[in-house]
């Protein structure tokens, strides 16, 4: 075999492994049901703040806790050591990366989808102003 066949070879079966390992490390998207059947597992939740239910931080120890509530309607604990992230509230959805851990989600890492500032005709409103884009 020329040394270009080898190389060339080689080259692919790197690229292959690489492939083979990203998708491995890819979580997944599941309800806090599916989760809590696998303890310790990294998952993906995608759902919304439960905005009835009470938020709280505690400095001391850094916890940040809430109730979230998946796609299928499940409701869940949720604790997330770091601060409340800004704006949280006004979410629209939450995508929560983490594991089940006892009776709650604890979450590595929160993502928010906020409510657009553009209105349904490409307006920007700030208070009794409306800006036309």
């Amino acid at each position: 075999m020329k040394k270009t066949h080898i190389i060339l070879i080689l080259i692919i079966a790197l690229g292959i492994g690489a492939v083979i390992s990203t998708i491995g490390d890819a979580s997944t998207y599941v309800s806090f049901d599916k989760a809590d059947k696998n303890p310790g597992k990294q998952y993906t939740v995608i759902g919304y703040l439960d905005k009835e239910a009470e938020r709280n931080y505690d400095p001391r120890s850094g916890l940040f806790t809430f109730t979230a509530i998946d796609k299928d309607g499940e409701k869940r604990v949720v604790v997330y050591n770091e601060p409340e992230p800004q704006d949280f509230e006004r979410s629209e959805e939450i995508t929560l990366k983490g594991y089940a851990n006892d009776s709650v989600f604890v979450a590595e890492q929160i993502l928010m989808k906020c409510p657009s500032k553009y209105n349904e005709n490409n307006q920007v409103e700030e208070g009794d102003n409306v800006y036309y884009e």
